[in-house]
């Protein structure tokens, strides 16, 4: 009996977390059709959640390694589409322009993919990484978490200041759009 409301009890809570951590709390758009993150992204004027993420040669990169600095969080799906892409062509132009700023790309890409795409496209000036094997998606609440997207991040912005608070942030409404690269720009300058 002790044994089966043992793992009855570690079943229900098993099954609670999972639950927590499935629902959807934002809606955005797909090609006109609804889908959910995880949570809306962190509230501007607060400290911006902590991460580690993998680059592209597989070394670990913390929120710290950039401290001082603007950070610039170009979310998005993957490489491999049109719009995704054209973010990290347009912020790849606009880095060079900004001073004591840094554009980290940020995808669910492998890193092997993210450099390829990198030496082909003759991408320089942002730092791709990949959330392939960290909770990022989660702690930013742009991890979707249904239609065949799931599993990808949706597409935001979001940028922090030196001090590490965040001071601009856009859950693109309609992922296949591109995001306000004027207004993310404006909030570094």
């Amino acid at each position: 009996m002790f044994s089966k409301l043992v793992c009855g009890t570690l079943l229900f809570f098993s099954a609670v977390g999972f639950a927590q951590k499935s629902k959807a709390t934002n809606t955005v758009l797909m090609g006109g059709k609804e889908v959910h993150t995880y949570a809306k992204l962190p509230a501007l004027n607060k400290p911006a959640p902590k991460f580690t993420l993998t680059d592209v040669n597989m070394n670990d990169q913390t929120l710290d390694s950039f401290k001082g600095r603007y950070v610039i969080l170009n979310i998005f799906p993957s490489v491999d589409t049109g719009v995704c892409s054209a973010s990290v062509h347009h912020f790849n132009e606009e880095a060079g322009n900004l001073p004591n700023t840094v554009v980290l790309c940020i995808s669910k890409d492998l890193p092997f993919a993210q450099k390829r795409f990198c030496g082909a496209e003759g991408i320089k000036n942002v730092v791709m990484l990949s959330d392939f094997r960290s909770d990022f998606g989660w702690n930013y609440g742009v991890e979707l978490v249904d239609s065949a997207m799931k599993g990808l991040l949706s597409r935001a912005v979001v940028v922090i200041d030196p001090s590490g608070t965040i001071i601009y942030e856009e859950q693109v409404p309609d992922i296949s759009q591109e995001p306000n690269y004027e207004a993310a720009i404006a909030a570094v300058k």
